[in-house]
This record gives structure tokens, C-alpha cells and sequence, in this order.
């Protein structure tokens, strides 16, 4: 593997928007027991589902361990779906993995960044994280992509979201949290985004959902539908600890402009729930030291925005919401051409925790639950 020793922007080289052409999406297999409920098995299933809705527009790459490999294998056994055996720490390769880059012919590059599970030991999800802080270099070592390694710079895919025309959007809840850079001010971290994202322009919402186990990771909360419009997550409830939170973002979003100095366009999306794991999913979750205890009071961050964008469809998540059947939370709502296709599944598959999940070469991001597909 090339490692580089310039920057993305020193070398014509920038962080492509959701909507672009994808080569293909990565996943990693589910089954650490301590996260997923049953030994992963409902997280396995959501998982073959959500590839599966992935191959229907572009290829699909999953890793998984040596101890599951043949399991992954027999439910995956696909057209457009391949596997390749690597050792993780869990699933989550949209924050893992690397971010790629690409310039103007096409090339395309990564940037491979520091991991450690959302907050290392001070309010991180789980140790060691060892192996999923290697996934980054693996990705792009398969790959055979050019690597720019951020050494000492700690962030996750879903901290970030961009328009790809030199806009991005994050909270400070997550990137100026102590837990993750506490040796950079905002300048700085702002320095490293702009050499290797090639942005020009950031935006700083305050907070992410309430609950957010990442520490508020934008793209639960607010994404870029297309350049000057966004999608941002929303209640109308006072009583919602969210309340204050979406309004604050939206006066943020309501009173700036983009790096091409447009207004935004901001269409709400309903945050459904409120959202509890039972206590019969909490206890099918294996208690071990380092990993966080799963409590079926506390509320779970469910999130209508967290969505793929893939080659002419888009991939959202579905949480057998009342609203899920309005058309009210299908994040295709604000995109022309856009029709919805089918549906799998209900309910959560864990006990508790939700994030984003595929990681697309070249592009962006999912969820875990149950998938909508929307064709384009």
C-alpha cells in the first residue's frame, strides 16, 4: 500500500458528495454479542437484507471473520455480493473505514483516519478497538487505493456529511467533544477537514439527536440531499428532548450559506418513536467488561435521516413507525424522479444501539434496521 505524505487538496483531491457515481459499497458482518442481541442473528438478517438491497444497483463487498465466513457466505451467496475475510472489532465501517477522495479524472484515493470507538476510554462504546482502528488501512490496502493517514486525528464517517462542492456540515457535540481530538481547538480541527476533504466551508450545529451514542454524529441528525438542501431531523413536540435541539440546528442552518454562498434549503423529517429496546432484547445482549450495558428506560436516538445513496436508488431505514406509512419520513420525498419500491422487515435488531452502517467507495452511508428501497 502507498501511504502518501502531502494532503488531498495539496494534490487536486476532494470528498465527493452522497449523489456520486459509486464503484461499490463495503459492509462488515455482525456478531460480537456484547452489541447485537442473540449473537447477532436478527442483526445478521438485517444485514443480508440491506446487501442485498445494495446489489440491486451496485456491487457489494462484506467483511467478516474467519469464524463466520461460511455463515456470511451461505445467506450471501449473490450476484454482485463478495466476501473477503478480515478481523474487526464490529460492524460500524462507515465510521472504520476509510473516506474516499477523488479528483477531476476519476482517480480515487483515501483518507485513512484514527478510530477509537467513539470516545476511547472516556465515554467510548467498547475495548479494545484495536482491530477496527486497522480497518481503514485494509480497505485500501484491498483496494490497492493511495493512502493519506491522519496519525493522531480521530474521526468517524458519520461525523461529517458534504455537498462535495466545498460545504461540510458536522456538530460540535461530536468533533469538539474532549473525548475525541482534546489536543485540537476548532481552528485546527478545521484545518485538517479543509486539507483532507478539500471543503471551504464548515458548518457547526451545536448538537446531534439526544441519546446519540457517538456524541451526536450529523449524519443521524442533518445531510445534504443535494447542494444548498438538506434533510434535517425534526419534532414539533415541546416536551421532546430533541425540541431543542432540532431548533437550534435550524436556526444555524436558517441564518448561514454554503460555500458557493447559497441559502439552504432545509426539508424536516420526522424523528420517529420515542424508541425503547425491552428488556427481553437488552437481555439477549452478552454482558462483558468494556462494552456498554444495554437499559431497556433509556431512550433509544431512532433517526429517519440516516440514509445510502447508491447508483439510482437510495437505501432508509425503517422502524415500523405510524409516520413510516405517510410518506412523511421517506427521505426520497425531496429528490425528483423518485419512487418507493419495497420494504423488509421490522423492528430493531439489537439491544439498543443504531448507527450507520455500509460504507460506499467514493460516496456514503446506511443503517441497520429494516431497509426501504426507492429506485430513482
Amino acid at each position: 500500500m502507498t501511504t502518501l505524505h502531502s494532503t488531498p487538496r495539496a494534490d487536486g483531491f476532494h470528498m465527493p458528495a452522497e449523489w456520486a457515481p459509486q464503484t461499490q459499497t463495503w459492509m462488515i458482518w455482525p456478531e460480537r454479542p456484547d452489541n447485537w442481541r442473540l449473537g447477532g442473528k436478527p442483526a445478521q438478517a438485517a444485514h443480508v437484507a440491506v446487501a442485498k438491497a445494495i446489489a440491486r444497483f451496485e456491487p457489494v463487498t462484506v467483511a467478516v471473520s474467519a469464524g463466520q465466513y461460511e455463515n456470511a457466505r451461505a445467506r450471501l451467496d449473490v450476484p454482485n455480493i463478495r466476501l473477503v475475510e478480515m478481523s474487526s472489532d464490529d460492524a460500524w465501517v462507515r465510521d472504520t473505514g476509510p473516506t474516499f477522495v477523488i479528483n477531476d479524472s476519476g482517480e480515487v484515493r483515501g483518507v485513512n483516519w484514527d478510530f477509537n470507538a467513539w470516545g476511547g476510554f472516556d465515554g467510548g462504546l467498547y475495548a479494545p478497538w484495536n482491530r477496527d482502528s486497522q480497518v481503514g488501512g485494509k480497505i485500501l490496502e484491498i483496494e490497492r487505493a493511495p493512502r493519506y493517514r491522519t496519525q493522531g486525528f480521530v474521526l468517524e464517517g458519520g461525523s461529517i456529511h458534504v455537498d462535495g462542492e466545498g460545504t461540510l456540515i458536522t456538530t460540535e457535540e461530536c468533533l469538539l467533544n474532549r473525548n475525541r481530538n482534546p489536543h485540537l481547538d476548532r481552528a485546527a480541527i478545521e484545518a485538517v477537514l479543509a486539507d483532507h476533504l478539500a471543503v471551504d466551508k464548515i458548518i457547526w450545529l451545536p448538537d446531534g439527536l439526544f441519546n446519540d451514542e457517538t456524541d451526536g454524529h450529523v449524519d443521524n441528525f442533518c445531510c445534504y440531499v443535494r447542494p444548498g438542501e438538506v434533510l434535517l431531523a425534526w419534532t414539533d413536540d415541546p416536551q421532546d428532548p430533541n425540541y431543542p435541539r432540532c431548533h437550534a440546528a435550524m436556526d444555524v442552518l436558517q441564518n448561514s450559506t454554503d460555500a458557493k454562498g447559497r441559502a439552504f434549503i432545509v426539508h424536516k423529517m420526522p424523528i420517529p418513536g420515542p424508541l425503547y429496546a425491552t428488556e427481553e432484547e437488552c437481555a439477549g445482549v452478552d454482558p462483558v467488561d468494556g462494552s456498554q450495558e444495554r437499559n431497556p428506560s433509556v431512550r433509544l436516538a431512532g433517526r429517519n435521516v440516516n440514509f445510502l445513496i447508491v447508483n439510482g436508488g437510495i437505501i432508509a431505514p425503517s422502524f415500523d413507525d405510524p409516520l413510516d406509512h405517510t410518506g412523511q419520513t421517506n427521505p426520497a420525498e425531496p429528490v425528483p424522479a423518485a419512487r418507493s419500491s419495497d420494504g423488509a422487515g421490522p423492528r430493531t435488531v439489537t439491544g439498543g444501539r443504531q448507527y450507520s452502517l455500509p460504507d460506499p467507495t467514493a460516496a456514503r452511508t446506511a443503517q441497520k434496521l429494516s431497509v426501504v428501497v426507492t429506485v430513482l
